[in-house]
């Protein structure tokens, strides 16, 4: 662990993260933005942060000194976070979570340089788990900052005052982070980042899976800069089979209903009676019930049909989801309520471990041998383009017919997007078009290597 310690800063740096990751959407409705404003909020991480994970994770690849774009990248997000609070309206609030997420997109190619350049390619696997080992659990002790925050500080100076508070308090966390690691980070070997083969630091991402925050948050920069790196749009359109090109399709569907789901949520909660730290509380149950749940997930890849076990947890999401409304609307914030709440988000986190596992393997089945890097990119920029249009229609949808009807719409599309899963035979088979079963960890296991 000794060579991991400068990692502290960047797990520092995801608590700022996982905090405003719902700090902002709350923020929003207590400005008075309606279940729109969410979804365009929801929508902004995804579609404007997409072309902005790209566009920095190519600059930062190149610069001479990645240090330095760390710590500008941390030191812009605590610029942003600190900002915010003295924001009044909800259309200024969108501008700034656009920045938020473009600074903080600037970071993660570099950092995944940083942890591979000098140690041996074997080692890599175990490098990257590291760096994302911190910055997932960094990003869940944001949201139990969130909870002990709104708990304690919340309760002395009531909810706009505590969040605006909490603004504050996670634009310090980022910049102490900022300046941890511009004293902790390792210089790396230059000729050793000159000779990396980037395309195997990209197949080493692509073998893993979604870390803690994806249980609740889906655009993740990292993954989508290393898995887009190589795309070639119309050498893929020529030699992608009918089968993965209807997977993509139920890829899509699925995600557009978890996004659709989560964009008006925090409102949801909110008017139910869902006090702060609850809301933050819910969320935290739905991230570390995913976390616990990878490696069971990851055995029951390796022992049953992949595409039933997909298409099962894609329907607990979809009736789970849904439920959430039902559950709300009968019981609201009392103990029963909580209860039955922290239940169904529970369900969701271990139904997304399983989705998250299997996905990947799904696609390398799937894809002619030689482009399963490239159908793995496609894979994880369809997703993020759905995650961006669900967000859109899941705050259209409860703003014009309610929280019931947007819930149970996200609960149908994710069904449409599992009866394809379902339909497809050839997920069932061990091995994809022209070679080996290679969507797993090191170990053989799926996605044993937590890879965001």
């Amino acid at each position: 662990m000794a060579g991991h310690r400068w990692l502290y800063g960047w797990g520092l740096g995801s608590v700022a993260l996982g905090a405003a990751s719902l700090l902002v959407p709350l923020y929003v409705v207590e400005l008075g933005g309606d279940p729109v404003d969410l979804g365009l909020l929801g929508a902004v991480a995804a579609l404007v942060g997409t072309p902005g994970a790209l566009v920095w994770g190519r600059l930062a690849d190149r610069t001479g000194d990645r240090r330095a774009v760390v710590v500008a990248s941390l030191l812009a997000v605590a610029v942003v976070l600190g900002a915010t609070p003295f924001l009044r309206t909800v259309a200024m609030v969108l501008v700034a979570n656009a920045l938020l997420w473009l600074t903080f997109a600037a970071a993660g190619p570099v950092l995944t340089l940083l942890v591979v350049a000098d140690v041996p390619e074997t080692r890599w696997n175990t490098e990257i788990a590291a760096l994302n080992g911190y910055g997932g659990y960094g990003w869940a002790a944001g949201l139990g900052l969130g909870i002990a925050w709104s708990a304690t500080v919340g309760r002395l100076v009531g909810p706009a005052a505590s969040q605006r508070y909490l603004f504050l308090a996670c634009a310090a966390t980022a910049a102490t982070a900022a300046v941890l690691l511009r004293w902790t980070m390792p210089t790396p070997s230059e000729r050793r980042i000159r000779r990396l083969d980037r395309d195997r630091v990209g197949r080493v991402l692509t073998a893993g899976r979604r870390g803690v925050r994806g249980a609740t948050f889906q655009f993740t920069p990292t993954r989508l800069y290393w898995r887009t790196r190589g795309l070639a749009p119309a050498r893929m359109a020529e030699r992608f089979t009918p089968t993965l090109a209807a997977y993509f399709l139920g890829a899509v569907l699925f995600f557009t209903g978890f996004s659709a789901f989560f964009a008006p949520l925090p409102l949801y909660l909110t008017g139910a009676g869902f006090s702060s730290d609850l809301v933050f509380g819910l969320y935290l149950v739905s991230s570390l019930g995913s976390a616990a749940f990878y490696a069971g997930a990851g055995r029951l890849s390796g022992a049953y049909d992949l595409r039933l076990l997909q298409a099962g947890a894609l329907g607990l999401r979809a009736v789970a989801m849904p439920l959430v409304a039902v559950v709300g609307a009968a019981l609201a914030a009392g103990p029963d309520g909580l209860l039955a709440s922290g239940l169904l988000f529970a369900l969701i986190g271990l139904a997304w471990a399983v989705i998250a596992v299997t996905g990947g393997t799904i696609v390398t089945r799937l894809a002619p041998a030689s482009l399963r890097g490239e159908a793995l990119g496609v894979y994880t920029a369809l997703s993020t383009l759905a995650g961006g249009l669900g967000s859109i229609a899941g705050g259209a949808l409860a703003d014009a017919a309610g929280f019931v009807a947007a819930f149970g719409g996200a609960g149908a599309v994710i069904v449409a997007g599992a009866a394809i899963v379902l339909a497809l035979r050839g997920i069932s088979q061990r091995t994809g078009a022209g070679g080996r079963d290679c969507g797993t960890g090191t170990d053989g296991a799926p996605g044993t290597d937590r890879t965001e």
